[in-house]
């Protein structure tokens, strides 16, 4: 019998929020582009960028200047800019924010 030919291994994708979470606080970017993910501990200070920021899991309140916030949930994003400075501060554990700068999403 006429042995069968090998097929690659199907390619692998990327869990982000484990990804995140293998350096809790920190900024992770992702290959190939300039998303970054971020398993969020505690309040971390967000990079002067334009772009999306969407949180992957758990609950986040951005603070804005002026006293003003915003608090994501799940699948929910909020475009940031170098123009208005954020702090992240997780609601619940386990929160994964996910970041798309502009010029990585093509725009």
């Amino acid at each position: 019998m006429p042995a069968r030919p090998t097929r690659p291994e199907p390619p692998q994708a990327l869990h982000l929020a484990r990804l995140a979470g293998g350096t809790p606080g920190e900024w992770v970017a992702l290959p190939g582009g300039g998303l970054r993910v971020l398993a969020l501990p505690g309040k971390v200070g967000g990079p002067t960028v334009r772009g999306w920021l969407t949180c992957l899991a758990g609950e986040a309140v951005l603070d804005l200047p002026h006293g003003e916030f915003v608090r994501l949930r799940a699948a929910e994003g909020y475009r940031v800019t170098p123009a208005e400075p954020w702090t992240a501060l997780p609601i619940k554990a386990g929160t994964v924010l996910l970041l798309v700068p502009e010029n990585a999403a093509g725009a």
